[in-house]
């Protein structure tokens, strides 16, 4: 008897012992993993808020400051801000400091702070209000200049100026959404991402003005809300949407004295079918600079004006390329010297850093080699060194490096050297804040000193995902289809994975251009719902194929004027990989993505029936002729001037050749992707006696936001349980 209960009781522990280990750890929801669940904030690594008083590191809160010593990460209260409010003699909420922003005089004790109704700079010693300014929320831009402390807006589509002492100048009085002020132009490319842009003084406000009226709308609705009882019908939401082929807006850029109030246009001769953007200004502040492309985005000059009369000076930089030329950042000046300034170009083939003079003369590349820069981070004035990231060390790293101007010698100064890192300088160039993560750590911060290299690491990040069943995460790489090609690649394994057992594989694929998914970053950058997928029984692949980014301009520009086509041949290639792995069922193959993604989705399900089963395509492009002017010529050249590939790449005579299952699914208010594509498409499987699901959210964009965001990842989920798994 005795002995029958021992052989129990081991019974019981060898089965223990054996159980799954993911059964015995706690499993995501996607309340835990999509942006919108509602523990999402506790999942995500936590992190610093970090900034820069000069050379001083501060970290802020919700109601402390404190110094961080940049030798030993030693901190020490600044201020709260209830000592703060209590010293400037702040009571009433709407007056009460509640967020402080930055530091912005190195040698002053002064921060920028917001109350309720205003923007303040506060002496935090005496607790003295030094300046203040009303704050408008309901603007359309806003633009605030430091030396000047004038604050230039939008507000009613037209523009506003208000000086440093609180005078309010109207500077516009035509504005409409046919006629557009001081806000991004020509759809967000070229890497506009605004359109007020100060002078280093203060003195003079460059703005770009967008003639829209030549412009078709396309006839987007809002539907009402359910609870709204004052509305019944929808309303109509244009969108002024210029499509490929199609005639485009105008753009100029007008200059604006703030002392006078006199405004110039540059005299940039006719607007028509050009492109300006990469604005910026000289040291002395007198001189705009613009990049003009023309129409076919093949050539670009660098064109300065004479702020004052706005009178054309010369052109001073000249780029072109049988496929296209693609400036996306402005130049900027050498604080030691006004005379030169750094460019940055694909000219070489890869994304590198030049030097040039006022007058148009290269003076040296300052860096080179197969690889290219991210970002520009900023310049040591003592070293006379440029601060800036890069992926040198790796096709999927981000490491921050030091090029110094006048020898050219490049030096890594982040801490480690694997995985994805991001710099914030300090004002003299000396410190940095490395920010890293690596595919097994969550977050790093080090403080480095760029001269010495000495680094200290200030925070080390728990990993959110302790306790739970995490798949694991592995990285690879493949041969593109042209065979010589390195391709980067993702795998997210199966919860409790088991070599032996076969897989449900969900291809997931964005694969255009100036993106990509897979980096040395934690957990090799995988999205979430790869996660929740894995956690369901499912295998996830992920690959970068040419046409994505951070590879070089040959790498990208392979798809030209036939997108799609090159991506899905690559992607491909991903498939035949899985094919040589016992555990992937290839009877099981599935795909999803969005946008572009959404678009390889039904490219790779109509050019390849047979291989994948189930899709979900998000938000589609159809047919390219249906996209904004911008992206679309860039990579496809007009319709006029490229019928084949717009007949070759479009998906309308594709819909016959669906045979899987396919879910699309877009948001009704999609300003980015017009509901026409998708509208399009379900028409000609009609025709065609096709079945494809459809699926909408009303009041959405080209993207879920919010709550929405886990219902429509259930939504993907659910079709893939219900037809693949």
């Amino acid at each position: 008897m005795r002995t029958a209960r021992r052989q129990a009781m081991m019974l019981m522990l060898m089965t223990l012992l054996a159980w799954p280990l993911a059964a015995q750890q706690q499993q995501f929801t996607l309340e835990d993993l999509n942006f919108g669940g509602k523990n999402y904030r506790n999942m995500i690594p936590k992190n610093r808020s970090l900034t820069w008083w000069g050379d001083q590191l501060v970290r802020l809160s919700s109601d402390t400051c404190w110094t961080v010593n940049v030798t030993n990460g030693k901190e020490k209260v600044l201020f709260t801000l209830e000592k703060l409010n209590k010293k400037a003699g702040l009571t009433v909420d709407t007056a009460k400091i509640y967020n402080v922003q930055s530091f912005p005089y190195a040698d002053q004790p002064v921060v920028m702070a917001w109350s309720r109704s205003e923007r303040l700079l506060v002496n935090f010693k005496n607790g003295k209000i030094v300046w203040h300014q009303p704050v408008d929320r309901n603007v359309q831009a806003l633009e605030w200049c430091l030396p000047s402390r004038s604050t230039a807006y939008v507000k009613n589509d037209n523009l506003y100026v208000i000086d440093g002492a609180g005078n309010t100048r109207q500077v516009t009085s035509d504005g409409s959404r046919d006629l557009v002020y001081g806000q991004s132009v020509h759809r967000n490319e070229f890497g506009i991402e605004g359109g007020l842009f100060w002078n280093p003084q203060g003195s003079r406000l460059a703005f770009y003005r967008m003639d829209q009226t030549m412009v078709g709308d396309y006839p987007l609705i809002t539907v009402p809300e359910i609870d709204d009882s004052t509305q019944v019908i929808a309303t109509p939401a244009p969108e002024k949407y210029p499509m490929a082929g199609q005639t485009s807006h105008l753009v100029t850029v007008g200059v604006l004295d703030v002392a006078t109030g006199d405004t110039v246009y540059l005299k940039a001769g006719d607007p028509t079918d050009r492109y300006f953007s990469n604005i910026s200004w000289n040291p002395d502040g007198d001189i705009v600079y613009v990049m003009e492309g023309n129409r076919d985005q093949n050539v670009v000059d660098l064109v300065a004006y004479d702020a004052v009369t706005g009178n054309r000076i010369k052109s001073i930089y000249h780029e072109e390329h049988p496929k296209y030329v693609e400036p996306e950042n402005p130049i900027a000046f050498l604080p030691w010297n006004k005379e030169q300034f750094v460019l940055r170009s694909e000219k070489d083939g890869y994304d590198h850093l030049y030097l040039y003079d006022i007058n148009g003369k290269q003076v040296k590349q300052l860096t080179r080699g197969e690889w290219v820069v991210m970002d520009m981070i900023g310049f040591d004035t003592e070293r006379k060194s440029i601060l800036f990231s890069a992926n040198a060390d790796s096709p999927i790293q981000q490491n921050l490096y030091r090029v110094d101007v006048a020898t050219g010698e490049m030096v890594r100064v982040d801490e480690g050297g694997r995985g994805w890192h991001s710099g914030r300088l300090s004002a003299s160039g000396r410190y940095l804040i490395d920010s890293y993560q690596e595919p097994d750590v969550p977050r790093n911060i080090a403080i480095v000193d760029t001269r010495s290299n000495k680094r200290y690491r200030y925070f080390t990040a728990p990993d959110p995902w302790q306790g739970y069943a995490v798949p694991e995460y592995r990285c690879g790489s493949i041969k593109a289809a042209d065979g010589t090609t390195d391709l980067y690649y993702r795998m997210v394994m199966p919860i409790d994975f088991d070599p032996a057992k076969k897989y449900p594989t969900v291809v997931y694929v964005y694969g255009g251009p100036h993106a990509h998914n897979v980096d040395a970053r934690w957990h090799y950058s995988s999205r979430s719902w790869e996660t929740y997928m894995a956690q369901r029984g499912y295998l996830l692949f992920i690959l970068d194929n040419r046409g994505s980014e951070n590879r070089g301009r040959d790498f990208e520009q392979a798809t030209f004027r036939q997108l799609g086509q090159v991506e899905m041949q690559d992607q491909m290639c991903g498939v035949d990989f899985l094919r040589t792995l016992n555990y992937v069922d290839t009877a099981r193959l599935g795909v999803h993505g969005w946008s572009f993604g959404g678009f390889m989705t039904i490219s790779l399900m109509t050019n390849y029936p047979d291989v994948f089963k189930v899709g979900v395509a998000g938000g589609p492009v159809i047919d390219w002729k249906w996209y904004e002017v911008m992206y679309g010529e860039r990579y496809m050249d007009t319709p006029q001037s490229n019928p084949e590939g717009y007949a070759k790449t479009s998906l309308i005579h594709k819909a016959k050749d669906l045979k899987g299952r396919l879910q699309i699914i877009i948001g009704l208010n999609d300003p980015t992707v017009v509901p026409q594509h998708a509208y399009s498409f379900l028409k000609a499987c009609i025709a065609a006696g096709t079945q494809p699901d459809f699926y909408v959210y009303p009041g959405q964009g080209h993207n879920m936001m919010g709550h929405q965001s886990v219902h429509l990842h259930e939504r993907i989920t659910r079709y893939f349980d219900d037809y693949l798994k």
